[in-house]
Parts: C-alpha cells; structure tokens; sequence
C-alpha cells in the first residue's frame, strides 16, 4: 500500500497548447520514452495541445515551440545521467494526450520508446511522415483521407509489434518500412485516389500485407530464409501480380527484402 501510495504521488500533470494564429505548415517532433500515447486531430482553434501525466523523479516533459521555423517538440523525456534513459516503475501508469491542428501542413516526425501508442492521422493534412518505435505497441492510422498529398511515409521498428493502417487514404507518393523482430502488419485500405510505391526491409519479424482488392498490386521479394504466402497473388517472372494490373487504373507497386522470418498476404473485406 506505501508503495502504491508513493508512486501515485510521483506522477504529476502538465499541459501546453498554443493557439492558432492562422499558421499553414507546422513540423511537429513527438518523443515518448514510456507509457501510453494518444495522438489526433485537435481543435480548430489551436495549433496543438498536450497533456501529460508523468513520473517526475525519472521523467520530464518536453515542450518547445519555435515560431520562426513552425516546429514544436513535445513528450515526455527519460531522465538519467549521462543520458542513459532509466525505466521507472511508473512508466505504465504514465500517459499522454497530444492533439495537431487539422488546418496546418503536418510535417510529423514521431520517436516511441517503452509506448503503447494509437495515432489517428484522420481529418489531418500530412505532408510528411516519420514514426521510429523501439519496444512499443503502437498503431497508425489514417481513418479518413488525407487532407492533401504526402510526399512520403518513412516507419521504422525494433522489437515492436505494430500496425499501420488505412495506408489508401495516407495518399503517399512513396511509403518505406524498415523492421526488426517484431509482429507488423501494413494495412492498404482507403479510397486510393492515386499509386503508390512501397519499399520494405525485414529482418526476422513477421509481416502481415492486407490489401484491397480495388488496386492492382504487384509484390517483388527477395527472401532469404522467408516463408511467403503469396495469398492468391499469380506469379510472373520475378514478381506476384493480382490478376489485371496491367489493365488497371490505380497500382500499388510493393518492394521486399526479407532476411527471415515470414511475410504473408491478406485481402481486406472492403471492395
């Protein structure tokens, strides 16, 4: 019970917000070394908001705005010496609610530690995209289009188990994933309004492609001690096409390189 007692009193609140002042781009840097992440279109009205509740003896949050260029960096920092990051037993209970203004170009740059994390990219205007998790849990998703057109989606993972979703309605020219060892799924549903090139390095982890059956896709892979589950793809020369991508008018044209483990195919339930 004092112990229970004692860790409730080292978490303490912190918010930030600053209003809209009719910016049209805004590069936004999240870092979260622990606990659980929200992230979301916020109000009309506000270029963004955070809201935190943190371990203050191991962690400290992070809050800079810099109006000359458009960033703001915000999180929740691990404290330690020399800068070696230390896990606090609180790190669970630590959680974060950070929202992005739906009117501002997003340049998003996202850097997860120890996170259990759901970001929802609907009803915002991404113009570009980085998400870094080491041993997270995280989720992206575009749940709606994309206010305008993404010049390109970067994500990177560890030891992570991670889904990306809606990846149509990213309306990214061009999409990469580089992974380790953990559970990714890559989910291209959404309304597809034009191609897209996807460029994938795995190493031993298990990847899950789910695609729509309204595109064309054509899968180049170059496996080394992979399983691949072709999910209905026919093959042709070096490459897996669904049937008429030739002939289509949107392509999905997918890239990978797999060290091990095992890559498989899906089809969403949408048309």
């Amino acid at each position: 019970l004092c112990a229970a007692e004692a860790a409730a009193q080292s978490m303490r609140p912190f918010s930030t917000f600053r209003q809209w002042h009719g910016e049209t781009r805004l590069a936004a840097r999240l870092d979260f070394a622990a606990g659980t992440l929200r992230v979301g279109a916020g109000r009309a009205d506000e270029l963004y908001r955070m809201d935190v509740s943190y371990d203050q003896d191991r962690y400290a949050p992070l809050s800079d705005f810099d109006a000359s260029s458009g960033a703001v960096r915000l999180g929740v920092a691990a404290e330690g010496r020399g800068g070696v990051r230390v896990v606090s037993q609180n790190q669970l209970q630590q959680s974060a609610a950070v929202a992005l203004s739906p009117r501002a170009d997003l340049a998003l740059d996202v850097e997860l530690g120890a996170v259990d994390g759901e970001l929802d990219l609907g009803d915002l205007r991404v113009s570009g995209l980085d998400v870094s998790a080491g041993a997270s849990r995280a989720t992206v998703r575009f749940s709606t289009p994309n206010g305008l057109r993404c010049g390109a989606a970067n994500l990177h993972a560890g030891a992570a188990q991670i889904s990306v979703l809606g990846l149509g309605n990213s309306r990214c020219d061009r999409i990469s994933f580089e992974g380790g060892v953990g559970q990714v799924t890559l989910d291209f549903g959404g309304a597809w309004t034009s191609d897209s090139r996807v460029d994938i390095q795995m190493a031993l982890g298990e990847l899950t492609l789910r695609l729509p059956r309204r595109v064309a896709v054509n899968v180049t892979l170059d496996k080394f001690l992979s399983s691949f589950d072709p999910g209905g793809l026919q093959l042709r020369g070096t490459s897996y096409r669904s049937p008429g991508y030739e002939d289509a008018v949107r392509h999905l044209d997918i890239d990978i390189s797999a060290a091990g483990g095992a890559v498989k195919v899906e089809w969403s339930s949408e048309p």
